[in-house]
């Protein structure tokens, strides 16, 4: 920012939020944001385009996504930003799927987060955001114990973003965020289709 005079202004912060309680700012914290709403997905890469301008190396993990959204191929341009493409090739919803699928479903998943949980070692994560996370666990894909496990026990510096419709039963007292987007109006209501640019 500058000054009237032109001189450059260095903004600084209240000293009452970033003084005294620096440290407890500073520790890595766990972030939930869910709901019925647009925008989780949004919220959650928005944060991660934040911390890679910081310089913190980052790990983007999709599950039960395809890998074709709009913000990929600039994300990935970004430096020390490392994606982890979602594993399942089909095209179905999980309710959409047979016992075989389902079971099919599970296991790439299962394989999916121990590929994220490896990348987080490898890059030497800071930030960590695992989009739709919270619907593997509710869907049955995904473990929510062994989720929480690896919440308590990461590194101490890693911040984590989670998305899905709803926190699960054994995320929800580790977030430190939990952030509801709520639907009030829609196109899709009125029968309007994803449009590219701007849902992908």
């Amino acid at each position: 920012c500058m000054n009237s005079d032109g001189h450059e202004r260095i903004l600084s912060w209240p000293s009452g939020l970033y003084g005294k309680g620096r440290s407890i700012m500073e520790k890595a914290k766990i972030h939930i944001y869910c709901g019925n709403g647009k925008g989780k997905t949004t919220a959650a890469i928005g944060l991660s385009v934040r911390s890679c301008g910081r310089g913190w190396p980052v790990v983007l993990s999709q599950f039960l996504k395809g890998s074709t959204s709009g913000e990929l191929q600039v994300l990935c341009s970004l430096p020390d930003y490392h994606y982890v493409q979602a594993p399942t090739a089909t095209c179905k919803f999980v309710f959409q799927m047979n016992e075989e699928e389902k079971k099919e479903c599970r296991r790439q998943v299962q394989q999916h987060f121990a590929d994220t949980v490896e990348a987080v070692r490898q890059y030497h994560a800071k930030l960590l955001v695992m989009d739709e996370v919270l619907d593997a666990v509710s869907l049955g894909m995904l473990d929510d114990e062994t989720l929480a496990e690896f919440l308590r026990n990461r590194p101490e510096d890693l911040e984590v973003v989670m998305t899905g419709r709803a926190p699960t039963p054994c995320t929800d007292p580790l977030a430190d965020y939990i952030t509801c987007m709520e639907k009030v109006r829609h196109p899709f209501d009125k029968g309007l289709n994803a449009r590219k640019g701007v849902e992908f």
